[in-house]
């Protein structure tokens, strides 16, 4: 009976397979390997082509001509494209004015939120006082609450400070969110504690801590809660209609209202002023994607 050859190999490197079994399971192992890459391939391409699907079809009818639209022969692709749906909306709204209102404003409760989560999320992970077990678990609660329940006291509130009708009254309301707190804390203790201790050590205060240690590894959370606030609020639809009264100072989603029309809808202008509206969430996500991954892998969320 043949025994199968075996040959020296260096340390650490798998030994080569000499014998025809060895050799035929080794070939069906790399094909099956090969054919789940594949799978997945096409599983991931077909996810892709239907999650982008609706994207394409706001750029498609956004680019098609009025005709094209209401005749009702339009295509997976325009005849013919144009831009008399983009400049009909620019003609009769002032969007460049909204979209200039949406980016203060998102921009504004963006570095509000990222500012105040990092530091109430460094002060539940090291700073220990007493409740704070119970006043961390009192901000998670409140992650069950949908904003339609506290309008009222909130549009009382901010009247009574004298900010409705200004930027203020969506800023402000706006400067924390529990999970982005949450997600704070859960990134923060995972840095290494040992070099937290070693900077109190050498005599460093809990700023110093947190600016010159915390701050300089926290970037893939700080694009992370950039992005969720960013996102968040340029959506925001709700709110900036009850406390913004003034036209020039609504934002992008209001301005959709204007669109839509008591007995039918300009579709192609709707669909350009959504794609406006869409595509710089896109180009930004796709920018800092890295950063948005890193930062919830390493913040234990999966």
């Amino acid at each position: 009976m043949s025994q199968p050859i075996v040959t020296d190999t260096p340390a650490g490197t798998p030994a080569v397979p000499t014998s025809a079994p060895d050799r035929a399971r080794a070939q069906r192992r790399r094909r099956r390997q090969r054919i789940g890459t594949a799978v997945r391939f096409v599983a991931a391409l077909a996810l892709c082509a239907v999650l982008l699907f609706p994207l394409y079809w706001m750029v498609v009818v956004a680019l098609s001509s009025r005709a094209e639209l209401l005749g009702g022969t339009l295509r997976l692709w325009p005849r013919e494209l144009t831009l008399s749906n983009v400049e009909r909306v620019f003609a009769a709204f002032p969007v460049l004015t909204w979209f200039g209102n949406s980016v203060a404003i998102s921009l504004t409760v963006s570095l509000l939120t990222v500012t105040v989560n990092l530091m109430a999320g460094y002060a539940f992970a090291h700073l220990r006082f007493r409740g704070s077990n119970v006043l961390f678990l009192l901000c998670l609660s409140t992650m069950m609450l949908p904003v339609q329940v506290i309008m009222v006291a909130l549009f009382e509130l901010v009247t009574g400070m004298g900010l409705y009708g200004s930027y203020w009254a969506v800023i402000l309301p706006s400067a924390a969110s529990a999970f982005g707190i949450f997600l704070a804390r859960q990134f923060i203790l995972g840095i290494p504690r040992d070099l937290i201790e070693a900077a109190r050590l050498d005599g460093a205060g809990n700023w110093s801590v947190f600016s010159r240690i915390v701050l300089p590894l926290s970037k893939p959370l700080i694009a992370v809660l950039f992005f969720m606030s960013l996102l968040q609020s340029w959506n925001d639809f709700a709110w900036p209609l009850i406390a913004l009264k003034q036209n020039e100072l609504f934002t992008l989603p209001i301005g959709l209202l204007y669109l839509q029309g008591q007995f039918g809808s300009d579709y192609g202008g709707t669909m350009a002023f959504a794609l406006l509206d869409v595509a710089p969430m896109v180009a930004i996500f796709l920018i800092f994607q890295r950063y948005f991954i890193q930062g919830f892998a390493r913040s234990g969320i999966r």
